[in-house]
C-alpha cells in the first residue's frame, strides 16, 4: 500500500513538472484572452516580441482577425486554414488566471475550440492588486499540449504589469523551448 502511494505521487509530480518541459516550440499565433481590446492587443504584441526574440516564429491573432473581431473566430476552419498556411501549427492562449500568488494551474484541459469560447472577464490590472498571475496554454491540431503560469507581482499600475510581464515571460519562454 505504502508503494502504490509512493508511486502514485511521483507520478504526479513528474506530470506537473512536465507541463512544458516537452514542448519544444518552433512558432506560435498568440491569442490573449482578456476583458479589454486594448489589454488583448498589448499582451499579444509583447508576448509576439519575447518570443521573436528567441527565435519562436510568432505571429499576434490581431494580424489574423479583422480589426475589433473576437477570437472566438480563430475556430473556423477558413481562418485556421490561413494561420496554417502561414506556417503556425501552434495555438498559444494567454489569459489573466487571477490576483493573487495562490492561483494554480488549471485542471481542465479542454480542447482549443472548447478554450476559446470560454469567457475571461479579467483586466490586465486593478486597483489596489498587487500580483497579477498569467496563463499560457498551448494548443496543437486543436488538441491540448501544454499549460503554464507566471506571476508578476509589485504591481501598481497597467505599465508596471507590462514591464514585469515582458521580464518573468523572457525568463519563462527558455523553458517552453
Amino acid at each position: 500500500m505504502k508503494y502504490i502511494f509512493l508511486v502514485v505521487l511521483l507520478s504526479c509530480s513528474t506530470l506537473l513538472n512536465a507541463q512544458t518541459k516537452d514542448l519544444h516550440l518552433k512558432n506560435a499565433l498568440v491569442i490573449g484572452q482578456l476583458d479589454k481590446s486594448e489589454d488583448r492587443y498589448s499582451i499579444e504584441i509583447a508576448l509576439t516580441e519575447i518570443l521573436s526574440d528567441f527565435g519562436v516564429k510568432s505571429l499576434p491573432s490581431l494580424n489574423i482577425l479583422k480589426v475589433g473581431a473576437d477570437v472566438y473566430h480563430l475556430e473556423s476552419d477558413s481562418i485556421q486554414n490561413i494561420v496554417k498556411s502561414k506556417g503556425i501549427d501552434t495555438y498559444l492562449t494567454v489569459s489573466v488566471r487571477g490576483y493573487d500568488k495562490r492561483f494554480k494551474l488549471a485542471e481542465n484541459r479542454d480542447d482549443f475550440k472548447t478554450a476559446i469560447n470560454v469567457n475571461h472577464l479579467f483586466t490586465l490590472f486593478k486597483d489596489e492588486v498587487i500580483s497579477v498571475s498569467f496563463e499560457f496554454t498551448f494548443y496543437r491540431e486543436g488538441k491540448f499540449v501544454a499549460t503554464d503560469i507566471v506571476r508578476c507581482g509589485n504591481v501598481d499600475s497597467r505599465e508596471s504589469v507590462l514591464k514585469r510581464f515582458n521580464k518573468k515571460v523572457a525568463k519563462r519562454v527558455k523553458k517552453w523551448l
